[in-house]
């Protein structure tokens, strides 16, 4: 099976890390019964004997000694890397995988990326080779047949860092330049399916029963303690990850490689913005087969958009669960593993002109500041950064706005069930 390097960034990327890392420790656990090191622990993580000084990982098959993630915690902050250091999962990580300050960027791209990105570009380097992998354009020099997948979370409009547009806009451009495929993520979109599951699970409406521990946003099972803030929305993105490495971490009749993902859904290069949604959001007591149509219900989407007035440039349906189901259409993996608490689950990553509305809300905030020069200066004395960036960086943007609408505007004129291949005579 592929094995994989997490690299977790920031504040929000560490938050996410950790959910991902406690309920993937619960999925494995339903299906792992003899504590053996088997291939789908190895995907993602490293079997060693802590009484060995080489920390040396044993070979698949042996019983679990030490498990450890295969990942890289960077955060210019240390609190929230501190503090999963000081929780249950505490063991599955080392100083070899940690790089951390403590000042912080706060919430200023140009101090991320210009002071703190030049500072510790070696130590990133180094530790990523120790680990084996990522990161975005330093892994695209360092490792360049790396296939670099990033989630990324977007703002929303009434976001309480006033500098988020500045900062969003001018990470797009290095997300458009240097990753493979993005997956875009709202927080407003996490925030309502939180409140939708919730309304659900207290409208004591007959028929309306949510199965115990059923729901996306459920941490139950795991080895965290009592609910934190934002561990429900955290708790979505993390599903997500369970559900896009199911194939590379269990078995299935069809299973898909992260690798595909990019060679299948990205037909252009730079337009490589994948829309995620999921289903089951949660699974009533009295049913539990969630239908196909619902993975492409906007409700179910982890972005604001409507994908049905757009154009799909390719799509991708991954599946769990023993699920018979047309792969006609769009390219589709198939994982016997469902997730804990659900029969089946199915996520869609589809490669849609409709993301160009998310764009176009964020050049619009970005605007609002930067017609009048605001906060400008927050930036500019940062040693390296220059005003140009800012002017690059939306240029970026509403290129790819526009590269999306020329594609959008051609969907009247295509072929209804045009022949996918001809044979020259």
């Amino acid at each position: 099976m592929t094995q994989s390097v997490v690299v977790q960034v920031g504040q929000c990327g560490n938050q996410v890390g950790c959910r991902f890392w406690d309920l993937a420790l619960r999925e494995h656990a339903h299906v792992n019964k003899k504590g053996l090191y088997d291939e789908a622990l190895s995907s993602f993580f490293r079997n060693v004997d802590s009484r060995e000084s080489d920390g040396a990982a044993h070979v698949v098959g042996g019983r679990i000694q030490h498990l450890k993630a295969r990942a890289v915690l960077v955060d210019m902050e240390e609190g929230v890397v501190n503090e999963i250091l000081q929780g249950p999962l505490r063991e599955m990580f080392d100083s070899t995988q940690l790089l951390t300050d403590v000042s912080g960027s706060g919430n200023n791209w140009a101090v991320g990326h210009m002071t703190y990105g030049s500072a510790y570009r070696e130590q990133i380097v180094d530790k990523l080779r120790k680990a084996a992998e990522h990161l975005l354009s330093l892994l695209e020099e360092e490792f360049p047949e790396v296939c670099r997948i990033v989630t990324s979370i977007y703002p929303s409009a009434e976001d309480d860092v006033i500098t988020s547009p500045y900062n969003s806009v001018l990470a797009m451009r290095e997300l458009t330049e240097h990753a493979d495929c993005v997956l875009p993520v709202e927080n407003q979109s996490l925030a309502d399916i939180v409140d939708k599951i919730k309304h659900m699970s207290h409208s004591g409406k007959p028929g309306s029963a949510i199965r115990r521990d059923s729901t996306l946003i459920s941490g139950q099972g795991g080895l965290s303690g009592p609910e934190k803030p934002f561990d429900a929305m955290n708790n979505i993105v993390a599903n997500l990850f369970l559900n896009i490495t199911s194939s590379a971490r269990f078995e299935g009749s069809l299973n898909m490689d992260l690798n595909e993902i990019a060679m299948n859904l990205v037909p252009f290069p730079r337009l490589h913005y994948l829309v995620p949604s999921l289903t089951p959001l949660y699974t009533l007591a009295d049913v539990s087969v969630p239908t196909r149509s619902d993975a492409f219900n906007k409700d179910h989407q982890l972005i604001r958009a409507d994908p049905k007035h757009s154009l799909y440039l390719a799509c991708a349906l991954m599946v769990r669960g023993n699920v018979q189901i047309s792969d006609e259409g769009w390219k589709t993996g198939l994982c016997s593993v469902p997730p804990v608490g659900h029969s089946h689950a199915l996520l869609a990553l589809a490669n849609n002109t409709c993301v160009k509305l998310t764009f176009t809300e964020l050049r619009e905030r970005f605007f609002k500041l930067y017609k009048k020069k605001a906060h400008l200066h927050h930036y500019l004395h940062v040693d390296g950064m220059e005003q140009s960036f800012f002017s690059e960086a939306i240029s970026s943007v509403s290129s790819l706005i526009e590269e999306y609408q020329h594609l959008d505007a051609t969907k009247g004129t295509l072929m209804l069930d045009a022949p996918r291949l001809r044979i020259a005579r």
